[in-house]
Parts: structure tokens; sequence; C-alpha cells
């Protein structure tokens, strides 16, 4: 199968086109259809009752992917983005109507003007089951991101992101850094509030994880490091959960899940 854009091409043995495919032929070979080809990311089989999301490449890790934030309601210039309403919709029909959710993958690109265009696709079908957090939709199948998050350790000055690998890649970073981070934030995680010593006691006095508001991974250069702004004490828990999804939950979005479901 050769790639073209978002044309699928389909070659046999000896490299003859036997067939094409766009990314609407594709869905409307699976029953399904949408209100705009140009900007539609999600798409509705109502004799199945299924539900189709495109899902980006850089919003998927292991199995699971964000389809849907609230925040893709307004588009990098400012203006409302087309296909929101109607992939909130769709979002609507699968947690109260029963409707099935299947995604297939998009390779992400931008135009000049940075907005974000479909650069290839793969015409596959995966059965998923959503997931909210905060204001972010997921579709998954179980399988979310397992790897422990990066922690704080080591070298002595405050510029981070030189990448090492390890079994998986990871980046060196600042022990003086995140003492910074401590004296002014405190051992209390930020997110949920849970003291290691409260519960533990002496056993748990001075131990918190430090997280990276920017992931490092995103960053990829080396940077001049504020311990204050940059960094927040959270407990491995809140921790492990914020990187459990890609791109990994903000602080304020994990608060917001924790109190949904008290």
């Amino acid at each position: 199968m050769k790639k073209n854009g978002s044309l699928q091409i389909v070659l046999d043995n000896w490299g003859r086109k036997i067939m094409s495919m766009s990314r609407k032929q594709f869905i409307e070979s699976q029953g399904a259809t949408c209100r705009n080809w140009t900007w539609s990311w999600s798409f509705i089989n109502e004799k199945d009752k299924v539900i189709i999301f495109g899902a980006w490449d850089i919003y998927t890790d292991a199995g699971t992917a964000l389809i849907f934030d609230k925040t893709w309601q307004i588009d990098k210039n400012g203006k409302k983005t087309k296909g929101y309403k109607q992939s909130r919709d769709h979002i609507n029909l699968i947690e109260n109507e029963g409707y099935k959710l299947q995604t297939f993958p998009l390779v992400f690109g931008e135009n000049e003007d940075g907005m974000p265009i479909i650069k290839d696709f793969i015409p596959k079908l995966i059965d998923k089951e959503l997931k909210r957090v905060g204001d972010g939709w997921y579709a998954s199948d179980g399988t979310m991101n397992i790897y422990p998050p990066e922690e704080v350790v080591n070298p002595e000055q405050y510029l981070e992101g030189a990448s090492k690998k390890i079994s998986v890649n990871s980046y060196e970073r600042n022990s003086a850094a995140r003492a910074k981070c401590i004296e002014h934030y405190g051992y209390k995680c930020i997110v949920c509030s849970f003291d290691f010593e409260k519960t533990y006691g002496s056993i748990g006095r001075n131990y918190i994880h430090v997280h990276h508001i920017v992931s490092l991974s995103k960053i990829k250069k080396e940077y001049k490091l504020d311990p204050v702004k940059d960094l927040v004490p959270v407990c491995p828990n809140c921790h492990a959960i914020i990187h459990r999804t890609k791109p990994e939950l903000d602080i304020e979005q994990l608060k917001l899940h924790l109190v949904e479901n008290k």
C-alpha cells in the first residue's frame, strides 16, 4: 500500500495500482457519513449505531487516543472550529444513546498557516471504549500508558532536556530545581493534597514527586528551567495518571476530574 496524502493507493505484487481510496470513500464504505467532508473528524453510522472518530497519531499513546477536548472549540486563529459541534453531538450519542465507538488512525500535519491537516490515514477501524477525564474524551482499548512518569533527579545546573536512552527515552533533570520547587510549594500533592508524612508518619517525611508542567518530551531541547513556574509537586498516583494519556493531562484537568468523580 502506497501513501499519497489523504488518498490510500493499493498496489499489487508488481507495483501496479489496483485501487485507490479516499477518506470519504473509506468512511462511506463503513456505512457512515458526516455533515461536511472537509472539516469533519467524526462520522456516524445511524443504521448500526456506530460513531467513528479519526484518531490523530500525535494524540495517541499505546491503545488510547484523545479524540475530543473542550479546548478544541476555538482554533489557533481564534475562530470556532467547524467540526466541534458535530463531534460533541457524536460524543453525546456514545455516552447517552448506546452508540458504539470506533476509530481509525490519522497522520497529523500542518499547512502554511499552522492549521491541522490530514497528511495520511490508515483505512482500518478499531473498536474502542469512551473514557472521559476532565474536559477530554479518550478512545481506549484499555492499554493506556503504563510507563512510570519521569522524575527530577541529578545534574547540577538549571539546564534541562538532554536526551538519553535507557529502555525508554528519558531526560536529565535537576535535583536543585526539585528542591527549589518544593521549597516554594511544600510536600503536599498540588492535585489531591495528599501528604505523605501525615499518612505514613516519619517514613513519609519529605517525600513527593515533582512534575514538569510542560513535558520535556515536547520541548526536546536544552532550556533554562524556572523551578516555580515549570515544576509542581505531585503524589505518585496523580503523577502516573497525568502521564497515562497523550498529551498528558494538565493539573487543572485532573483536579476537575477528581471533583467530578467524588
